[in-house]
């Protein structure tokens, strides 16, 4: 039986990879964007596409009816932005920066998590896609600082959700690595292919002791 997943936020970069790379092994895949252009390249790559903008509770609540009798193995939620790229601490950030950032990162995955409740198989993985620049741990400069709390309070979100998840799925926080996407940009190390393909290694050899942990895309963990 082909495998069932679930990708929020497909329309470019890393989500629209994992798409393409599911499909490819022939996965039933039910994926989101929130515009035509997005929902039209997910449709090529044979994918379910959905309109879903993680911002809005008013879109993302029609997520559960549309994925209902759905039993999904793998769901990604992958919707991220950066915000300002030279904004670095102690500089105060916009408000609307702020409101950007922490809605897409951090209230985007609180309000779909809600959705997903029924629709997830037995031994089900769910990955959140956060950012080693979440990490308190790891810490070592003070560059992104508004993108770094948004992906620490996501990481947050994931912990809390492998608790209440616990036994009905492996839930984990997984950093892509450093990718050649508009967010990463040309010098960074891992092309989207190579880091899709590392995301779904590491979902796929999920085990019950990594459950609620924090890995990047090779599966090493992550202090938090």
């Amino acid at each position: 039986m082909a495998e069932s997943v679930l990708v929020i936020g497909a329309s470019r970069g890393i989500g629209l990879e994992l798409v393409r790379q599911y499909r490819a092994e022939g996965a039933a895949v039910v994926a989101t964007a929130r515009d035509d252009a997005g929902l039209e390249r997910l449709r090529v790559l044979g994918a379910r596409p959905l309109r879903i903008d993680v911002t809005e509770l008013s879109s993302v609540a029609g997520l559960a009816w549309q994925i209902d009798g759905e039993a999904f193995d793998t769901v990604v939620i992958n919707s991220g932005v950066y915000g300002p790229p030279s904004l670095s601490a102690p500089q105060a950030p916009q408000r609307e920066d702020f409101d950007r950032v922490m809605h897409t990162n951090v209230l985007g995955p609180m309000q779909v998590a809600p959705q997903l409740a029924d629709a997830l198989a037995g031994g089900a993985r769910l990955g959140v896609i956060t950012s080693r620049m979440g990490s308190i741990g790891a810490r070592s400069n003070a560059n992104g600082w508004l993108y770094r709390a948004s992906k620490a309070a996501a990481n947050s979100v994931l912990r809390d959700l492998s608790i209440a998840f616990d036994g009905r799925a492996l839930c984990v926080a997984l950093h892509p690595g450093w990718v050649r996407t508009d967010m990463g940009g040309a010098e960074a190390d891992l092309s989207v292919e190579q880091s899709a393909a590392g995301l779904r290694a590491v979902l796929a050899g999920l085990t019950p002791e990594q459950h609620g942990g924090f890995f990047d895309q090779d599966g090493q963990r992550l202090p938090w």
